[in-house]
């Protein structure tokens, strides 16, 4: 009853088929079109969280999607999330693969030649200090997860943007952030 809904936190296109499209909602899942937008349908409904805070495609397997739960956006009706999940079947079923503890996931980008390869930008707790803020990175689909990026307990990282010319260079944007209740 606490969440505001009606945000959407990410859109994302299946680059060789435009007419698949993914939408993650800060309080309501995932929707997923198959006809450019024209109709919807709910794909991420019965997991734990209803909040997703982005959504990566796999650029060299379009069936590998991605979902960081937790909506980063910095707001006290901010749904929080359960770390982040993979479908390995454009969404049909999905499977937790970790990162419970860094409750906001701002962005996850997947290397674009190797889907085992990803990167997640996590923002952290959002009323205190949190030690798991921070990129974190997995070489192996997700079974194990790295943190590569840490400035302090209190900056979350915000952005990641990979080089798809040099796959291995990436750029993250960090930001202080702690919410208090009324501001």
């Amino acid at each position: 009853p606490a969440t505001m809904g009606g945000r959407v936190n990410d859109i994302e296109v299946v680059d060789n088929d435009p007419r698949i499209i993914y939408a993650a909602l800060a309080s309501g899942g995932i929707m997923k079109s198959v006809n450019g937008g024209t109709s919807w349908t709910v794909v991420f409904d019965k997991e734990a969280v209803p909040g997703v805070g982005d959504i990566a495609i796999s650029p060299s397997n379009p069936s590998i999607v991605w979902a960081g739960t937790g909506e980063a956006n910095n707001r006290q009706s901010s749904s929080w999330g359960n770390g982040i999940y993979k479908s390995m079947d454009a969404g049909k079923t999905w499977k937790l693969m970790g990162l419970a503890e860094t409750h906001h996931i701002a962005r996850v980008v997947v290397h674009p030649t190797n889907p085992d390869i990803v990167y997640v930008a996590a923002t952290g707790k959002l009323w205190g200090p949190s030690p798991e803020r921070g990129v974190y990175k997995t070489t192996d689909g997700g079974k194990t997860w790295q943190q590569v990026l840490k400035v302090n307990d209190d900056t979350g990282a915000t952005e990641i943007a990979i080089d798809p010319e040099s796959p291995n260079i990436l750029y993250a944007a960090m930001y202080q952030r702690r919410r208090t209740v009324f501001g």
